[in-house]
């Protein structure tokens, strides 16, 4: 069917597996629905990402653990069904206890993606970037990870381990605990919230295992270029709320422009058209299982 991946989500864990060990940094944007998912894999990107903090926002909530388990495994259901890209999740806390980590890694196994990172903070979290972030002791994130670890059933899946520690305990804890996060299974590292390229580097030299940087706007990292973040030996560049604000800024600017003229006329030309939409979609590919679907022509320019 059209409308399907043609890939299988072991396919995905077992590529996403094989980049991350290439050397070569990935690329990894964060979709703000499954329609942007498949056009981050049109426009040539290596994976794709599921922001809490994006679907939190979609649904009109704040970033502080308002939304659940089966919230996100649906959302990433949906968006696998669309790319044959890798699919990386935000996991959140786990949403509770080690054993509801341990039933999230199965939700989202099941939804297939390709992996997930759990992070080391309390209920009710905070955005990263955010001033007032409290995390949990080390030995109850040791226990979360090793819940999640339990609970794999392929051992593909991608088991990412975010530290929030370097904005409230500083550095040299956050790395401590990356190393007891590895120790209890994580395959990957996420550093929340490094001040610096220093601070990067550091990391890098302490931790050997794959690392994700964020590169996320108007937070407390700087803005590296993917160039850089690869000379500092990272295997995967996060974008995960680019997409949302760069939509919601030109809807507000829509909607304004609306308002003041009256009419949409003046917008045409920033809108993407209905045959890129169509194109997108996959319209014409429904006729290989049925003529009616796709029977008509596109007015020219549209």
């Amino acid at each position: 069917m059209p409308q399907h991946t043609r890939t299988t989500p072991a396919e995905r864990r077992r590529a996403l597996r094989e980049q991350l060990a290439s050397g070569r940094l990935l690329r990894m944007p964060g979709a703000i629905n499954p329609l942007t998912a498949r056009l981050i894999q049109d426009t040539g990107f290596d994976a794709v990402y599921l922001s809490g903090a994006v679907l939190a926002a979609d649904l009109g909530l704040p970033d502080i653990g308002l939304t659940t388990s089966t919230e996100i495994a649906a959302r990433a259901q949906q968006t696998t069904r669309v790319t044959d890209l890798p699919v990386l999740v935000d996991a959140d806390t786990g949403f509770g206890e080690p054993m509801n980590a341990a039933r999230t890694v199965q939700l989202l196994e099941d939804a297939g993606v390709a992996g997930l990172h759990l992070e080391d903070q309390v209920n009710p979290k905070r955005c990263g970037h955010l001033d007032g972030k409290t995390v949990t002791a080390r030995e109850e994130m040791v226990r979360r990870i090793r819940a999640a670890v339990a609970a794999r059933r392929d051992p593909d899946l991608l088991l990412m381990a975010r530290t929030d520690a370097r904005s409230i305990e500083g550095l040299d804890a956050a790395i401590d605990r990356a190393k007891a996060y590895v120790d209890a299974g994580a395959d990957a590292i996420f550093p929340e919230a490094l001040a610096d390229a220093a601070e990067y580097e550091a990391f890098r030299e302490a931790v050997d295992v794959p690392l994700l940087a964020n590169m996320t706007e108007f937070g407390k990292s700087p803005l590296l270029d993917a160039r850089t973040l690869e000379s500092l030996g990272y295997n995967i560049a996060l974008y995960p709320v680019t997409l949302l604000r760069i939509a919601m800024g030109a809807v507000e600017d829509g909607l304004r422009t609306l308002a003041a003229e009256g009419t949409q006329e003046s917008l045409l030309p920033r809108m993407q058209t209905r045959s890129r939409l169509y194109e997108l979609l996959g319209y014409q590919e429904y006729t290989a299982f049925d003529s009616a679907v796709f029977d008509f022509t596109l007015p020219p320019g549209t």
